[in-house]
């Protein structure tokens, strides 16, 4: 599955990687896509290795190559997302509260939440469906949450710097939350336990 989720959320992000970036030139520093494709090249590129390892430690891994390979503020954020998950993991929790577990990383390293036009905007109410076991949500969950972030003011990262300006533009760490919580769900659909 470790092995699957790489390929997956790889695939996504390279095919949509253009897209992330010109979101990122509305309202952000153009960036978004090439750092994330970036990381994920690392991550493909380390695949097999991580997908040796077990759940948490694969976690926490591929957690520690988003931190350090993808730069600027996302990669920061999904590589605490990850590593949150994995420290939770580690405990023996569930999957829903190794993704609460992500979610409060991620709250704490962006020192943000809901409402400020970012990631969390799909993670936490993604997360919340998950703990209410509402699994079979998730992708209009996500797919909704990512369009509300287009009439919101952004308070937070650099598109706060546009003030009214970023109201109009979908975020684009919210819709790369979004194209990455589809991304596995298809796997997890599919059960390609690779």
């Amino acid at each position: 599955m470790i092995a699957s989720l790489i390929e997956r959320c790889h695939a996504t992000i390279a095919g949509h990687a253009e897209v992330l970036t010109e979101l990122d030139r509305a309202i952000g520093d153009g960036d978004h896509g090439i750092n994330l494709e970036r990381g994920f090249d690392v991550l493909l590129a380390e695949k097999d290795a991580i997908a040796e390892l077990p759940w948490p430690k694969a976690l926490q891994e591929a957690g520690k190559v988003l931190v350090s390979k993808v730069g600027g503020a996302s990669g920061a954020l999904y590589g605490s997302f990850l590593l949150g998950m994995a420290k939770a993991a580690e405990e023996g929790v569930d999957v829903a509260s190794q993704v609460e577990a992500g979610v409060a990383a991620v709250r704490k390293r962006g020192k943000s939440d809901v409402g400020a036009k970012t990631m969390l905007d799909v993670l936490v109410p993604v997360s919340e469906a998950l703990a209410e076991g509402r699994a079979g949500d998730l992708r209009r969950i996500a797919d909704e949450a990512r369009e509300a972030t287009g009439p919101m003011k952004a308070t937070r990262g650099r598109a706060s710097f546009l003030g009214e300006r970023s109201i109009g533009h979908c975020d684009p760490g919210a819709t790369s939350a979004r194209l990455l919580i589809h991304a596995v769900l298809d796997v997890i659909e599919q059960g390609d336990a690779r």
